[in-house]
């Protein structure tokens, strides 16, 4: 839509966290040459951006006051409370945008930064396709917080990670147990969740809480101290960095400095060692996590693995959390090996089976490595906890595809030549046994699922029924039922699983696929 012919300027203008000096030059500026001067209140407050901003807003110029119709999630909105806020912001744009029309400037105050949490987005949304915008920004309540606390947040490669304290405990726990350091923002009537998260992540008592930065009535106290019936909404906790981790991979880091140790002789020998249990956590979704999984998950000093798989781990209190990238299967293991003869039980999880194309074959890896070093690692036990394979979920959801003689096949080419893998996926098409490609393509590998629908429609033909599964068991879940002559390959990634079925698959008029237990 383009913009009216006489149409004003819109702008954003962050005014900071309460102290008005930290007010931007050009921010005064624009609000001292604005036409409208808009704000946000609070039901039954006097608005603070305009409170901030007091001393610049010129005489004669005229105010829009923008008050919401509701603060807390609880309304007999028919929409709820979501609909209602739709609604106001709707209300809200229509007021500016008839003074847009006219030709004038509007300026909105946002509290902190415009585009951070702020209602201004939600105007921003509705107008800025229609008339000339600018967002300014401003000095963030993140900013006054860490330097009201004068603590380091972030140091070298930590991750930090901005949290809203609405979040459920179990997930915000989850969060604060996988980052370096943190802010947990929306507070007020939630603080109490977030207290109790803080201590089941173990970060409680380096938790700082911070009460209306950089302005008036500022407070600072440890989290562990505050009242919880007091705490108003323009707060937030700072969860500082520990500063000790040095390296790319973040929390990783404990991977060098406990193996380092180790090699160094700085870990005394325990009066008993723990257990190293590798655990397939399934596919996906939280019900196909065997019960003897959940058992030892729950009681387990450590959890290691690769980050996403470790995020589907509950935090709970005592449990230390080890993620890392995707590339150092070998680093795990070793991690947790010295963490078991430490005397720590730990979980080294996986996605699907640990033991297919998962941690449990790494960890045996870095065992005999390990052992090549010191014979000690002979000693540590491992456990093997079997989890449901992404291959035959993915036969369930279509019905028994996998249901005769199958392989499973990892297509990438890492750790094994093309040559090894077409020979290996003729031989087992030409003996009419069923495949399941794991890994069917990547980003780094975008040819090689291509080369070996070619190879296989060389060696069987293009009618051999093939199903694509998209991330099964999960909300994003979708398959698709083809043959290998009208395969797409662009449209298959790393979250799909493709089966190849035998010349006996069938696929039923109501779309089920099977392959028969009888050969001839």
């Amino acid at each position: 839509m383009s913009s009216p012919t006489s149409a004003g300027r819109f702008y954003g203008v962050g005014i900071g966290p309460g102290d008005p000096e930290l007010i931007t030059l050009k921010g005064a500026r624009l609000i001292r040459d604005a036409d409208v001067i808009a704000y946000h209140a609070g039901v039954g407050k006097q608005s603070m951006a305009r409170g901030i901003a007091a001393d610049l807003i010129p005489e004669g110029v005229i105010e829009e006051e923008l008050r919401y119709p509701v603060t807390t999630g609880f309304t007999d909105h028919p929409r709820g409370y979501y609909g209602a806020l739709a609604d106001f912001y709707d209300e809200c744009s229509e007021r500016l945008e008839a003074h847009l029309s006219q030709g004038r400037t509007v300026v909105v105050l946002a509290v902190g930064d415009p585009l951070f949490f702020g209602s201004f987005m939600y105007v921003h949304d509705r107008l800025s396709p229609r008339y000339p915008t600018e967002v300014v920004p401003g000095i963030t309540s993140l900013s006054a917080a860490t330097a009201a606390v004068a603590t380091g947040l972030c140091r070298h490669e930590d991750t930090l990670t901005v949290l809203p304290g609405t979040l459920p405990v179990p997930e915000l726990a989850r969060r604060l147990a996988d980052t370096d350091a943190a802010i947990i923002m929306k507070l007020g009537r939630t603080f109490t969740g977030v207290r109790e998260a803080l201590r089941q992540a173990g970060v409680l008592d380096r938790a700082v809480y911070v009460e209306r930065a950089s302005g008036a009535g500022e407070v600072v106290m440890p989290a562990a101290e505050v009242d919880e019936g007091r705490v108003p909404y323009m707060s937030l906790v700072v969860v500082p960095g520990e500063g000790l981790r040095d390296d790319a991979a973040g929390r990783a880091a404990d991977f060098a400095r406990i193996t380092a140790a180790a090699d160094e002789g700085e870990v005394a020998p325990p009066s008993s060692m723990g257990t190293v249990h590798v655990v397939g956590l399934g596919p996906g979704p939280e019900r196909w996590l065997t019960p003897e999984a959940s058992e030892v998950l729950a009681s387990v000093d450590h959890v290691v693995g690769y980050a996403p798989y470790v995020a589907r781990v509950p935090q709970r209190e005592g449990l230390t959390r080890h993620s890392s990238g995707n590339t150092v299967e070998l680093d795990r293991g070793r991690l947790a090996l010295d963490l078991a003869r430490g005397g720590e039980d730990v979980a080294i999880v996986s996605g699907g089976d640990a033991g297919v194309f998962g941690m449990a074959t790494a960890l045996f890896e870095s065992r005999e490595a390990a052992l090549s070093d010191d014979a000690g690692y002979a000693d540590v036990p491992v456990r093997v906890v079997p989890g449901v394979t992404a291959a035959h979920a993915a036969s369930a959801l279509v019905g028994a595809v996998l249901g005769g003689d199958h392989a499973l096949v990892n297509l990438s080419d890492n750790l094994k030549p093309w040559e090894v893998l077409a020979d290996r996926l003729t031989a087992l098409v030409t003996n009419d046994i069923s495949i399941a490609l794991y890994n069917p393509r990547s980003a780094s590998r975008p040819d090689t699922l291509g080369q070996a629908r070619d190879l296989l429609v060389a060696a069987a033909g293009a009618e051999r029924v093939v199903v694509v599964a998209r991330h099964v068991g999960r909300e994003q879940e979708s398959v698709v039922v083809t043959t290998l002559g009208e395969l797409d390959v662009e449209s298959v990634d790393m979250g799909c699983l493709v089966v190849i079925g035998a010349s006996t698959t069938r696929v039923t008029d109501d779309g089920r696929v099977w392959t028969p237990r009888s050969v001839g």
